[in-house]
């Protein structure tokens, strides 16, 4: 990926340094009992498994040939039965493997809860927390950043970090204890052999490093296949509609299959690497025991060591040897699997606290007030403002102004003087609102017109504080926005768009959505019926209360995702009862009646002119007609204030209103082709993503 296509989530992944031991110092601690009793759990019982094949050793020594005492390693001789008789020895050697087997078995459940509830534990907090960081970055985030990958975050990269918890780490530590055990074992049972069924472990040792190595990139790479796979998928079934009305499915299928390929590519590149390495540690680990079965056997049919080596070898080691060696190969064998489930846990825990890393441009003061018993005043005072600027690598400040061009400085803000010959304005082309001055008193009504792209929706954005301006200030009741909570204000403006949205749930349960604090958040009997009769009468002031009884079960009614089940007549309507049922103070239409029918939008034309009555309200509108009645209207154009007054003074004034009303009325058959071409090269040039204006 090149730096220029790096998004801001991907520079704060690849900042993201100790993944796995930042995972555990913030994550970890709180649930360290659990691993403390896992780990301690899994070391015994490893441990214990040992034991049988060095009893079956000391028993066929001395139980089976009588040619040596009982003994085992580091086991004083006080402990055991060396002198009692053959019979005694072995039914005591049975119990010792008996009692193995159980101790084994019982510490093996036991950290097998503790891993599970580790693991668990951890990753609920870190899905958890990772949800909320995304529902709390701000709006310039979600603008670059595709969903899917979000998306894969939350849940792909999730998992993985589950399953090494639950998986990888115990077995590392299972593994650990059996080749430390092992080898002492055999070095305490001869040193000698020791050292030649031992002599491929550095061999095994730096082949696990070239390993670790070379898959690091690969698995990072997958993951990335992941998320576009993701994106890919989410994006085909978010607009199946749209899919299907144009007969593209076979265009879509061919781009989910291109997403598919790359990831099977990178996966299988993966795996290539996996070809390699378990059974090449297989063959080392079958080597090693293959020299540890002939040596040992010609020692013990010999009689003497073979070569350099010296001293005996029993019957019961050389039995000990080879059931240790044997069970040396499986552990070194599935090295693999954990060094796979390494890596794949490293490159998700980058992307986990990549995304956690993410900060925020929009926050509260330390000392922000709560707005309360808002009035409705509100004042744009000189805002001028701009997307961020593309760097990621600035992701974290508020973007830096650029120098004027007319050599001002950057305090001065934009300058004067609008549109320039080429289309673009003075003080840098990426400006989306410049210097906008006006003053709404309560209970005003302000329509906010103009071409696409002049900054509309950005405009009224700034007054729910989605972003912040670069310069100016935009103030309610004489509080600059941004030194209030963003929750407050954000409770005192009710916001209806064109692009209605609805959960998956009942329709009461979206017309509730956003009142949790006050009617949805009631218990009881009566205080249900209470909430049940708010949500009637905001479904009534909106014109939604007879379609609502018309559905099969009413208010219970599902409205499936993203209320595919409705209209959008229907869905617009519950969005306007909603927002009813907030009852805010300031109220923001953004062009809520553009997508309906004539006969739907006067429905809900009334349930506005109700709603908006005795608040402070924008209205954003294409359709002029509905806006004629404004108290004042302000024509937009390049993020500028062009023209302002009400619908006589403007069609008086023989300006960009008028032009736009003439067309609309009929009077007018085209806008001037200067106009339209200024408004082409003003829209390829300004308009940012997922700009609506």
């Amino acid at each position: 990926m090149s730096a220029d296509d790096a998004s801001v989530f991907d520079v704060y992944r690849d900042r993201v340094s100790r993944p796995l031991h930042r995972l555990f110092t913030e994550y970890g601690t709180d649930e360290w009992r659990w691993l403390v009793l896992g780990m301690t759990a899994n070391v015994v019982a490893r441990a214990a498994s040992l034991l049988p094949p060095v009893v079956l050793g000391a028993a066929i020594d001395s139980s089976f040939q009588g040619d040596d005492p009982y003994a085992l390693p580091l086991v004083p001789a006080s402990l055991l039965p060396t002198d009692a008789p053959d019979a005694e020895q072995f039914w005591f050697s049975a119990a010792l493997i008996v009692g193995a087997f159980l101790v084994t078995a019982v510490l093996t459940w036991v950290y097998g809860v503790a891993a599970n509830n580790f693991a668990h534990s951890v990753m609920h907090a870190v899905r958890t927390d990772s949800y909320a960081k995304m529902q709390d970055l701000d709006m310039w985030f979600f603008d670059g950043k595709q969903t899917g990958e979000v998306m894969s975050v939350l849940n792909n990269d999730a998992t993985n970090l589950e399953r090494f918890l639950d998986d990888a780490l115990q077995n590392s530590v299972r593994i650990g204890v059996m080749l430390v055990g092992i080898g002492i074992v055999l070095f305490l049972e001869n040193a000698q052999l020791a050292a030649l069924t031992l002599v491929a472990v550095p061999a095994m040792v730096g082949f696990t490093y070239w390993f670790m190595k070379a898959v690091e990139p690969r698995y990072a790479a997958q993951r990335e296949a992941v998320a576009d796979l993701n994106t890919r998928l989410e994006n085909a079934l978010g607009g199946i509609r749209l899919v299907k009305s144009t007969g593209s499915e076979a265009y879509e299928t061919d781009r989910v299959r291109r997403s598919s390929l790359a990831y099977y590519r990178r996966t299988l590149s993966m795996l290539r690497l996996n070809y390699v390495y378990r059974p090449g540690m297989e063959l080392l680990a079958g080597v090693s025991f293959a020299v540890t079965f002939v040596v040992g056997g010609i020692w013990l049919i010999g009689g003497t060591a073979p070569g350099p080596l010296s001293g005996d070898l029993t019957a019961g080691a050389f039995v000990t040897f080879l059931f240790l060696s044997q069970r040396f190969v499986t552990p070194l064998a599935e090295v693999s699997n954990i060094v796979s489930q390494y890596e794949n846990a490293k490159a998700s825990c980058e992307r986990v606290f990549g995304l956690q890393d993410v900060p925020r441009r929009v926050t509260d003061e330390p000392d922000a007030l709560e707005l309360d018993d808002v009035e409705g005043a509100v004042e744009y005072d000189g805002v001028s403002f701009r997307y961020a600027d593309g760097d990621p690598a600035d992701a974290g400040s508020t973007p830096v102004e650029p120098a004027r061009a007319d050599g001002g400085s950057p305090e001065d803000g934009p300058s004067e003087g609008g549109p320039r010959e080429d289309g673009r304005t003075d003080g840098g082309d990426d400006w989306i609102l410049r210097d906008v001055d006006f003053a709404v008193e309560p209970g005003e009504t302000v329509a906010l017109v103009g071409p696409t792209g002049a900054g509309k929706s950005t405009l009224l954005k700034l007054l729910l504080r989605l972003y912040d301006v670069n310069r100016g200030a935009v103030r309610v009741d004489g509080h600059d926005v941004r030194e209030v909570t963003a929750r407050s204000l954000r409770r005192s403006v009710g916001y209806v768009s064109q692009d209605t949205f609805l959960f998956d749930g009942t329709v009461a349960e979206n017309v509730l959505y956003g009142t949790f604090g006050s009617a949805g958040a009631r218990g009881g009997n009566g205080e249900v019926a209470e909430v049940q009769g708010d949500v009637e009468a905001a479904a009534k002031a909106a014109e939604a209360h007879e379609f609502i009884r018309n559905l099969p079960e009413a208010y219970d009614t599902e409205v499936g995702e993203r209320g595919v089940k409705l209209s959008g007549g229907q869905r617009q309507r519950l969005s306007i009862a909603r927002t009813v049922l907030q009852d805010p103070d300031v109220l923001v239409l953004d062009e809520a009646t553009s997508a309906v029918d004539t006969e739907t939008e006067l429905l809900i034309q009334r349930s506005l002119d109700r709603l908006a009555a005795d608040r402070t309200t924008f209205v954003i509108a294409h359709r002029l007609s509905t806006v004629k009645d404004a108290d004042e209207i302000l024509v937009l154009e390049g993020g500028e204030v062009v023209e302002r007054g009400v619908h006589e003074e403007l069609l008086s004034a023989d300006g960009l209103y008028a032009k736009l009303w003439g067309v609309q009325a009929g009077e007018i058959e085209s806008l001037p082709e200067s106009f339209v071409q200024r408004a082409r090269e003003r829209q390829a040039e300004t308009v940012p993503p997922n700009e609506d204006d």
